[in-house]
């Protein structure tokens, strides 16, 4: 069972023989699942605890805010998913101005070998951290040597002929590039909210009822319709998403929308998961109502074919 604790002052008590992972870890991708294995491996070939330290909000948001940096996962969703890989404890600092400016020993010094005690740390392969990031891995393996603590650096994971890293995740979300995403991920890419009432038009004039979803994430795919799994009540359900203004209608605002294959009910209210497996097409103006569903019709159509045929990462 993991534990997610906000606020190092939270931390109750030490736990033994820790070894440590420290990072953003936004995304959760799969150069940061090679880190946690590591981390799960020598926390039980110890009898020990596998940690990890990860930061909100994210640090370039309180750095470099004009960089408009949107997080992959918020902190719920990235604890689930640590866990999920094996880390038994998540800590999350909140990340601040004067959090920014602590050297590099007083981390090392106060927070990994004083308030955690850890045995080993495990961490990638650029790692920095401290005040203008001159805390380096080297540094940390010098301090450890003194401390009582082991260092190792895991090697970057690389797919597709480069560096997996959440900026590259980031840009093919953007650019609704899902399915690109998916497999640095490990996982299809997904956001979260709640369904809420929408115009209503999906059943009156189209006969195709769709759930329509506020969501807090920060990034969602590009404007266009996807083929989606979608979690809803405890059900992992096909289906087909619009993420866009409704152009036919005229509107101006975005909406997520979601068809779902096979299932009937009320879900107003509910939470619900929409994992992106492929994208079908960008949005498009119809000249009328009949051209609009002949079209809707073509895309939970293709949808279904992409869902049966197309291989992507299992849903986590």
């Amino acid at each position: 069972m993991m534990v997610a604790v906000r606020g190092i002052e939270n931390l109750r008590g030490r736990y033994p023989n820790v070894v440590l992972t420290i990072g953003n870890f936004d995304g959760v991708h799969i150069g940061h699942q090679k880190i946690f294995s590591n981390v799960v491996e020598r926390a039980k070939s110890r009898g020990g605890v596998a940690m990890a330290i990860t930061f909100d909000p994210h640090p370039m948001k309180v750095v470099a805010p004009e960089r408009g940096v949107r997080v992959l996962t918020p902190f719920g969703e990235k604890a689930r998913l640590m866990g999920a890989f094996g880390i038994e404890v998540v800590l999350c600092i909140s990340f601040s101005r004067e959090f920014s400016g602590m050297k590099p020993d007083d981390f090392i010094k106060d927070v990994i070998a004083g308030r955690i005690g850890a045995k080993e740390v495990i961490v990638g392969h650029n790692y920095t951290f401290g005040k203008g990031k001159k805390g380096t891995t080297e540094l940390l393996r010098r301090r450890g040597r003194r401390l009582g603590f082991s260092l190792t650096v895991v090697r970057n994971a690389r797919l597709f002929g480069d560096v997996v890293s959440s900026s590259r995740i980031r840009s093919l979300v953007s650019r609704g590039r899902v399915c690109e995403a998916s497999w640095l991920l490990g996982r299809p890419y997904m956001i979260e909210g709640e369904v809420v009432k929408g115009a209503g038009r999906g059943k009156s004039l189209l006969n195709v009822p769709t759930a329509n979803i506020r969501t807090p994430n920060e990034l969602v795919p590009r404007e266009g319709v996807y083929a989606v799994k979608a979690l809803i009540k405890g059900k992992l359900l096909d289906g087909v998403a619009n993420m866009g203004k409704n152009p036919t209608f005229g509107e101006g605002e975005m909406s997520y929308e979601v068809h779902l294959f096979d299932f009937s009910g009320d879900v107003l209210g509910e939470t619900m998961r929409v994992y992106f497996i492929d994208r079908i097409r960008d949005e498009k103006t119809f000249p009328d109502i009949a051209a609009l569903h002949e079209g809707i019709l073509r895309d939970i159509e293709r949808a279904g074919e992409i869902l049966k045929t197309k291989k992507y990462p299992k849903v986590i």
